[in-house]
């Protein structure tokens, strides 16, 4: 792992007089996340008018000159991979990705590699210094669709507090099973699953989270429906879908055993057994850019097979 240490320097202002030292900090230095200044004061790598200081909590009193002794070690190990991307947008800050279904995000057990993370690693380099390569939130490997990636530790910053308090807009495409009576939300806390340890469920020890749906077409045994997320957790759109009976077509984990709608032509029958992904697709993604603070938005068309089974479901309904 390569280790780079750069030095800044800075001087507290009146401002910030009886600050503690990581406020102050975070203040000086807005580049940096409050957890990585507080680490590194206690490693001793930040100066008081010349005294190295290790207490976090310690107080200032305004004019005093801090010095920063940052270590910008790599954050990631992956190795970079010649894997093609499609990148709708990008600039100093920020890069904006259109993920294909079957893409693992980032490494894990059973994917170490051939990820859109070590893809980022080939094509930009210098995204080695960021944790996870600049990635701030996840798709599931078989969802398409967009992803906000930062370049800069600015950036990660800025994109990791608007995730949290959640004005990143996410707008995604759906198919699901049956036809709800109308649109809707589910306001439920999702947790692992109790049993299944690979899934995650609505348990009461869970993390809130709250899907809204609108219903966008019906078709014979199938809808498709517009879905805003209001947080992010772990497989959220395809366990609340599931809790409310209207599971993702295609999903081969919460959506059960496959059940042919009685009528349907025989083109959609046999491609709705080939079909075995959940038909999600991340279609709009908007942001407040981090470095000018202007709200900037992009879209996104759903992939070819998504499209082509709305098709065939749209050609059934007419098939009468």
């Amino acid at each position: 792992m390569v280790e780079e240490v750069k030095y800044y320097k800075a001087q507290v202002g009146i401002e910030l007089s009886g600050s503690r030292l990581d406020q102050a900090l975070s203040a000086l230095f807005p580049e940096f996340s409050r957890t990585r200044l507080q680490n590194w004061i206690r490693e001793g790598r930040v100066s008081r008018d010349g005294r190295a200081v290790c207490r976090p909590r310690e107080k200032l009193f305004g004019g005093e000159a801090i010095v920063l002794e940052a270590k910008l070690d790599d954050q990631v190990e992956s190795r970079p991979q010649a894997i093609p991307l499609k990148i709708l947008f990008q600039d100093e800050a920020v890069l904006v990705v259109d993920k294909p279904a079957g893409m693992v995000v980032h490494p894990a057990a059973g994917n170490p590699d051939g990820t859109l993370q070590n893809a980022l690693l080939h094509h930009y380099p210098e995204l080695v210094q960021l944790p996870r390569a600049g990635i701030v939130h996840r798709l599931d490997k078989e969802t398409s669709g967009l992803l906000v990636v930062a370049r800069t530790l600015a950036a990660h910053k800025s994109l990791v507090q608007q995730l949290q308090a959640r004005t990143v807009r996410r707008e995604y495409l759906a198919v699901v099973i049956g036809i709800p009576t109308a649109g809707g939300r589910v306001d439920e806390p999702i947790g692992r699953h109790p049993v299944h340890r690979t899934r995650m469920a609505v348990v009461s020890s869970g993390k809130q989270a709250a899907t809204n749906y609108r219903i966008l077409e019906r078709f014979r045994a199938h809808s498709l429906l517009r879905i805003h997320l209001e947080s992010g957790r772990t497989h959220q759109i395809r366990v609340h879908m599931a809790h409310v009976r209207h599971p993702l077509a295609g999903d081969p984990v919460y959506a059960g055993r496959l059940r042919l709608p009685a009528g349907i032509t025989q083109e959609l029958q046999d491609f709705l057994r080939a079909f075995t992904r959940q038909a999600l697709h991340a279609k709009r993604l908007g942001i407040e850019h981090p470095q000018h603070g202007e709200p900037m938005e992009w879209m996104s068309e759903p992939p070819p097979d998504m499209q082509r089974l709305l098709q065939l479901l749209r050609e059934d309904m007419n098939s009468d």
